[in-house]
């Protein structure tokens, strides 16, 4: 045994009081403990965070560890904190004094770990922060994020890789549980991790059984009531599509004796932590919940897994799934699939696709920008009338295109609530530097409560650069002599290379095919349902790794499938056309509402229900007759609407 992986097993005894690791542990954590970088393709529960805690501990400098999940943060800190182990984490929900302290530990080095969402590297105080200390390891979570052909492609997520050149970490560590071939291949790309270093260990685990049982909708509830009573207790989690959803279908099974909770992300943090605090100690629990629910949570025994309503992807399946028997023992994992859900499904994948008028509005107003310039993502978001994160996509597109650099992120507005006089602040300096913090706490305006300064005119008024100002109030604020808190988020740019006008189409085009792929991905769930073949084999080869025989136990293997194909397309006879009601209620409003409703496809939007920037500005999501059509397919409004408008 070489040098390193005696050094790895040594680690594990001390500080974790295990003997062996899980498979491909101790050769990821090699790779880190070598000096290079790694990915690590594990599966849900396969223990991924041991790969960046262990390595952390014999590193000289600080360990970043990058997550989405605040649930995951909390949980492995206190983990960590039973084991003796230090970390912390920054996230929005710290309090002024809790982020100072966490600060504090960090750069005097009492905690080698800490945790961060992605978008805390567009906050100047923070990456101010952190110069001058040393990362030795940059773990990223949740890396298929980082991927456009990834489930949950999110921009934040591709600019990383940049941050991690910036910030000069000396190794990286990339994890995920879902990646299939093409999201690994961009990961290895994007973080410059050697090909070799990529640790895959197997994706499929024999004691989950995968069930599948296609019903009516008028059937679902009592279908999922039935399979509950019918098998012994156990923790379990029912996924379903909606928030009311989780409450109704909570409260049905309350109705009928069982321990059910909802849980979404419209509760606020007490109660969402009062259930999960009562379904991680209960034996028999059962949470209703969104994809909220489940991510970072490490409960080894959940028996059960439902899918009330079908997954956006198998990606997603299988990491909702993978929450299920993480202790080895048998546990089922049930989808109940209502054909007529695909039309729910699609339409949300539909609506996200902006018209080309809104892209052409887009681009206009970047061409309108200086050379290098500062803009709100929600400005350009309500002005072309594009869902925020989908431009935040599209910027990123101009930014891995050549047409626009990104440069640091800031805050427009600061407001403070002085806990001390100002003479005090004053008078803790001498010569340039008080007249500096005399004429900067001056330049400041009461509100009711808060003090506000305008940082631009600020560095005009006393000829200074943003950075001292920024790094002067964050000093202020870390002796505790005010309360400050930033707002107004813009982002900076600079502008390589014209846009040209034809680029609105391009991008139109580009987002019709990330469409078309977010469809197919509803087409792969749907397949799955009614496989042909072992339903574990299809999952597994979905993630690169072909099974060398069937499962045995899934819906196919026991027979339990129909032997008819079925349509599952969700589509409805009744449903042929449009009611001539509804043509005429969409002449109406576009007459009334010629702004707002610029095409056929923002017309359709508005018809199923679905949200926009410019409805919701209009007071339209609120109208009496929007999302009259929830049950019609995106794809035949638009068309039919098209004809007529």
């Amino acid at each position: 045994m070489n040098t390193v992986a005696v050094e790895s097993i040594d680690l594990l005894q001390q500080h974790f009081g295990w003997n062996a690791f899980k498979p491909g542990q101790q050769t990821a954590i090699d790779h880190l403990l070598g000096g290079q970088s790694a990915l690590a393709v594990f599966p849900t529960g396969g223990g991924k965070s041991l790969c960046y805690q262990l390595p952390a501990l014999a590193f000289d400098g600080l360990t970043v560890v990058v997550s989405p999940l605040i649930a995951l943060m909390k949980d492995q800190i206190d983990q960590l904190a039973a084991r003796g182990i230090e970390a912390r984490r920054l996230d929005s929900s710290l309090t002024n004094a809790e982020y100072r302290e966490a600060m504090e530990a960090i750069r005097s080095g009492q905690s080698k770990i800490l945790y961060v969402a992605p978008e805390r590297f567009f906050n100047e105080r923070f990456r101010s922060s952190l110069e001058g200390i040393k990362i030795s390891l940059f773990a990223v979570d949740e890396a298929h994020c980082i991927s456009q052909w990834g489930h949950s492609f999110r921009p934040d997520y591709l600019k990383l890789a940049k941050i991690a050149d910036k910030l000069n970490v000396e190794r990286i560590l990339a994890l995920t549980a879902t990646a299939t071939p093409t999201v690994q291949a961009d990961i290895i790309k994007e973080f410059s991790i050697p090909a070799e270093n990529a640790v895959c260990t197997e994706f499929f685990r024999p004691n989950l059984q995968l069930c599948t049982r296609i019903c009516n909708e008028s059937d679902r509830d009592n279908t999922l009531i039935d399979l509950i009573k019918s098998r012994p207790a156990g923790p379990a989690i029912v996924y379903v599509s909606l928030q009311q959803t989780a409450v109704d279908v909570a409260e049905k099974l309350t109705k009928q004796g069982f321990n059910a909770q909802p849980y979404h992300a419209g509760f606020d943090a007490v109660r969402r932590n009062e259930v999960q605090d009562s379904f991680m100690a209960s034996n028999d629990g059962i949470v209703v919940a969104t994809i909220a629910f489940g991510m970072g949570i490490d409960k080894s025994d959940i028996r059960y897994v439902y899918h009330y309503n079908p997954p956006k992807s198998i990606e997603n399946y299988a990491q909702e799934i993978g929450r299920a028997g993480r202790d080895g023992e048998a546990s089922i994992c049930q989808m109940l699939l209502v054909p007529q859900d695909r039309i729910v499904l699609e339409n949300f994948v539909y609506g996200d696709t902006p018209s080309l008028e809104s892209l052409e509005l887009m681009m206009q107003e970047l061409r309108r920008q200086p050379d290098e310039f500062f803009i709100s993502q929600y400005t350009l978001s309500s002005n072309s009338d594009i869902r925020k994160l989908v431009v935040q996509t599209l910027l990123t597109y101009l930014e891995l295109d050549g047409f626009l650099e990104g440069t640091s992120p800031r805050y427009d507005s600061y407001e403070f609530i002085p806990s001390v006089p100002s003479d005090t602040i004053v008078n803790h300096f001498q010569g340039e530097r008080q007249n500096f913090v005399r004429s900067l706490l001056a330049s400041s305006h009461k509100k009711a409560k808060w003090f506000s300064i305008d940082i631009e005119q600020v560095c005009q008024k006393l000829n200074t650069d943003r950075a001292r100002v920024v790094k002067a109030f964050d000093f202020f604020a870390e002796k505790e002599w005010m309360t400050l808190k930033t707002s107004k988020l813009v982002h900076g740019y600079r502008r390589l290379k014209p846009i040209p006008t034809e680029l609105a189409r391009d991008y139109f085009e580009k987002m019709k095919q990330r469409e078309a792929s977010e469809v197919l991905r509803i087409d792969q769930v749907f397949q799955l349902a009614n496989a042909e073949i072992c339903q574990a084999a299809i999952v597994s080869e979905h993630f690169g790794q072909p099974l060398d025989a069937e499962c045995g136990i899934c819906s196919f293997c026991q027979n339990e499938l129909t032997d008819d194909v079925l349509d599952l397309t969700g589509s409805n006879p009744d449903t042929a056309s449009i009611p001539e009601s509804i043509l005429q209620l969409a002449l109406d409003l576009k007459q009334k509402h010629p702004s707002v409703f610029t095409s056929a496809r923002v017309m359709a939007r508005f018809l199923a229900g679905l949200r926009s920037p410019a409805l919701t500005r209009a007071k339209l999501s609120r109208d009496k007759n929007f999302g009259c059509c929830s049950e019609i397919p995106f794809k035949q409004l638009q068309r039919e609407l098209e004809q007529v408008l």
